[in-house]
């Protein structure tokens, strides 16, 4: 098993995140690339001390992008988890 800090390595913060946790009582988190769904639940117990309901992942894709010559180059591929609080439980990241 995985250290914990390994499998998460931060939450991912945007528009679509917040609503997430405002609808749906949900998390995202960007994980490890290898890590698979127990791994990232029981992460996600021992860090922040919550019951997960659910863990939704998926593999996002680096953008391409160009610099000022011809070639191209991109950023690094990675992973996120959408992970589901039980019902009662919540999760403030102010």
């Amino acid at each position: 098993m995985k250290d914990i800090y390994q499998v998460i390595k931060n939450v991912h913060l945007s528009e679509k995140a917040t609503l997430l946790q405002e609808t749906n009582n949900e998390i995202v988190f960007n994980v490890d690339r290898k890590a698979n769904k127990l791994e990232i639940k029981r992460a996600v117990e021992q860090l922040i001390g919550k019951k997960v309901e659910a863990v939704r992942t998926a593999n996002c894709l680096g953008k391409q992008r160009r610099q000022r010559r011809a070639d191209a180059g991109r950023t690094n591929h990675w992973k996120k988890a959408i992970v589901r609080l039980k019902q009662g439980e919540s999760f403030d990241l102010v």
